[in-house]
């Protein structure tokens, strides 16, 4: 759930920004595109952070080595984070955040079917964790 606040979050400030004039941040496509760099950012953090213990729980028990896959995503969210931003490597960026947003959509499946717990508290339910990873897949392929 912090990452749709982060992602919403992010959107409200850089549309404020643009409003105060910063030129670069004046359409809403640029502030979504940067918003959802921010929400890849933050997202990328956590892999190298304390949480990643809490990460590497969420990994179902069927994949191998889940503290490298834990590792690699982080440097693929970091990746696409910053290839959003270059105009070169938008589209490339974009589809393979979309393509990590897919394949971990089981690990976010298992974490809340085990009531893994994220931070003292138990990973987001089915109900909301899936439309929100639609909407981040939606979100990526738009501002792509």
């Amino acid at each position: 759930m912090s990452t749709l606040i982060v992602l919403v979050g992010s959107l409200v400030a850089y549309r404020c920004i643009g409003a105060a004039g910063v030129d670069y941040f004046t359409t809403g496509m640029v502030s979504a595109r940067a918003a959802l760099a921010t929400m890849f950012l933050f997202t990328a953090a956590s892999h190298f952070a304390p949480m990643r213990k809490d990460l590497i729980a969420m990994v179902p028990s069927w994949l191998p080595r889940p503290g490298l896959l834990v590792f690699l995503t982080g440097i693929a969210e970091l990746a696409g984070a910053v290839g959003l931003l270059v105009p070169s490597l938008r589209l490339w960026a974009a589809c393979g955040l979309i393509l990590l947003l897919v394949l971990m959509l089981p690990a976010n499946i298992s974490a809340a079917r085990r009531a893994v717990l994220l931070r003292g508290r138990r990973a987001t339910p089915l109900w909301i964790r899936v439309p929100m990873q639609v909407l981040f897949i939606a979100w990526t392929w738009v501002v792509r």
